[in-house]
Order: structure tokens, then C-alpha cells, then sequence
């Protein structure tokens, strides 16, 4: 029981639970966004009331037409959301603070006479067997 108890309350699992938690929650203010103002105003602009009411029928299945559209206008508002207000600034803030890294200095050249990269101190190309002179 000592194990279990750890386990439930290490950091990782205590906030992914806090994260389904709001998350759910966030869906529903999402949602209700959508259903209650953005469905209305879209449904206005083509002369629809009401999104969830589109439906048709094949051999006695409804398919809810409007439904489905209401569930992907949800999920692309919550998708922008994630996207604007969490990854963008995650992104830069993580570009902040990442160490600057410093390039690693040029430790070869190219051969003169067949132009295979060879290290700047090589007095002979190992590719062509010329003898050329070492850079220091």
C-alpha cells in the first residue's frame, strides 16, 4: 500500500489529473462557446437557426449532420486556444532560456586537388595521396 500511495502522489500524476480535470472543464466553456454564440452567428449568416438540428435520414438512420459540425467548430476553437495561448509561449520562453550554443570551430579543409574535406593539419590527402600543405 506504501508503493501505491507514492505512486498516486508523485508530481507527474497529481498534475495530469489536475490536467483532465481543466481540461474537461475548458471543453465545456468551449463548447457551450460554440452551441450558445459562434454556431448562432455562423447559422445566421446562412439563414440556419440552429446547426444541430441538420440531419437526414437513409433507410431509418438519423445522421446528425449538425452535431458533427458543432464537435469539429469546438475542437478547432480549442485547438487555436491550446495553440495560441499555450504552445507559442511555451515555444519562446523556451527559446529564451536555451544556452547559447557556440558552434564548434572548422577543423578541416578541402583537398586542392580533389577537393575531399581533409583535417587543416594533413600534410597528404588520404582520398588522393597528394602531399599538400598544413594549415594551422
Amino acid at each position: 500500500m506504501k508503493g501505491f500511495r507514492e505512486f498516486i502522489l508523485r508530481g507527474n500524476v497529481v498534475d495530469l489529473a489536475i490536467a483532465v480535470v481543466i481540461g474537461a472543464a475548458f471543453g465545456a466553456v468551449v463548447a457551450a462557446l460554440v452551441k450558445d454564440l459562434i454556431t448562432p452567428i455562423i447559422a445566421a449568416i446562412g439563414g440556419q437557426p440552429d446547426f444541430s438540428n441538420i440531419t437526414f435520414t437513409i433507410n431509418n438512420s438519423k445522421f446528425l449532420i449538425g452535431d458533427f459540425l458543432n464537435t469539429v467548430i469546438s475542437f478547432l476553437i480549442i485547438a487555436a486556444v491550446v495553440y495560441f495561448l499555450v504552445v507559442l509561449p511555451l515555444n519562446r520562453l523556451m527559446e529564451r532560456y536555451k544556452p547559447g550554443e557556440t558552434p564548434m570551430p572548422d577543423t578541416t579543409r578541402e583537398c586542392p586537388y580533389c577537393t575531399t574535406k581533409i583535417a587543416k593539419a594533413a600534410t597528404r590527402c588520404p582520398h588522393c595521396t597528394s602531399e599538400v600543405k598544413a594549415v594551422a
